[in-house]
């Protein structure tokens, strides 16, 4: 039981939030496909495989980013105790389960076409990078925006089996969805992240917080808005989207910078973004 506890802290099993937020950019790139390919088996069918590839690969992502920051993260308040940190688990058993994941991962992922398959497999650069980029730059959200999302992209390929430039659309209003959450995220960890050299977006518009993710957050909607609007063919998507700009600006209203557990409430309110937006697209699809 105690191995299995240190697994599911590691893996943050206990914390859906950040693999539901892999899994509804996906959702999105299925929703958005099956209005051009109505097979309701197919659509059912892989938004299973990619909610479980979404769960394996967050997890395998958390275990990478924990061996890489273990030393980091024993100076900061709000992960001094995960297990790599408080060396409860060696880097080589940790190292062990991110091979296993990796291939669970990898089975799901041969059930698609070739043209998905290449496309994941692509995308662990990003996966496995995204660790280092906090050490580099002041934008590792954004970083973390080209990664989580880019299952939007595998999901349309996975039934569509060809990419066109919408797609690439709703790809680039999801990272500027991703932008804005996690800089309300990062800002929990402010204080601590200046005293040690981390860099982040949260850092870097510190004294101008707020308006930085406003400024995100609506880029995001207009991107979504012109993409549903000109390709519309009823405009009762609209309900759903006014529910996820509804989740978009009640963020903004209840973080604060100096209280960090606001920052995690609003921050958490983002499954309910994508939530809003995989109805956006389902109704759009109708």
């Amino acid at each position: 039981m105690k191995d299995l506890k240190i697994f599911i802290n590691l893996t943050r099993l206990n914390r859906p939030i950040g693999y539901l937020l892999l899994f509804w950019p996906c959702s999105w790139g299925l929703a958005y496909a099956y209005s051009l390919n109505k097979n309701i088996e197919t659509f059912l069918f892989y938004i299973v495989l990619f909610f479980f590839g979404a769960v394996l690969m967050r997890s395998a992502g958390c275990i990478v980013n924990d061996i890489v920051d273990r030393k980091l993260d024993k100076k900061v308040r709000r992960t001094r105790y995960r297990p790599l940190a408080a060396n409860l688990i060696s880097v080589e058993r940790a190292f062990i389960y991110i091979i296993v994941l990796c291939g669970l991962a990898f089975c799901i992922l041969i059930q698609f076409n070739l043209l998905t398959i290449c496309l994941g497999l692509a995308s662990m650069t990003l996966a496995f990078s995204y660790p280092f980029m906090k050490r580099i730059t002041y934008w590792p959200q954004l970083f973390l925006g080209l990664t989580f999302n880019w299952g939007i992209i595998m999901a349309w390929a996975s039934i569509t089996d060809f990419l066109t430039i919408e797609i690439f659309l709703v790809y680039l209003a999801a990272i500027f969805w991703t932008l804005g959450y996690d800089t309300i995220y990062g800002a929990q960890d402010i204080i601590d992240d200046e005293i040690i050299g981390v860099k982040s977006t949260s850092i870097k518009f510190k004294s101008m917080l707020k308006k930085f993710v406003f400024s995100c957050y609506t880029i995001s909607l207009l991107i979504l808005f012109i993409f549903f609007y000109s390709n519309m063919n009823s405009i009762y998507f609209l309900f759903p989207l006014f529910g996820f700009s509804a989740t978009l600006f009640y963020q903004i209203y209840i973080f604060n910078k100096k209280k960090p557990v606001t920052c995690m409430q609003a921050f958490r309110v983002n499954n309910f973004s994508g939530f809003y937006l995989f109805l956006t697209f389902l109704t759009f699809s109708l």
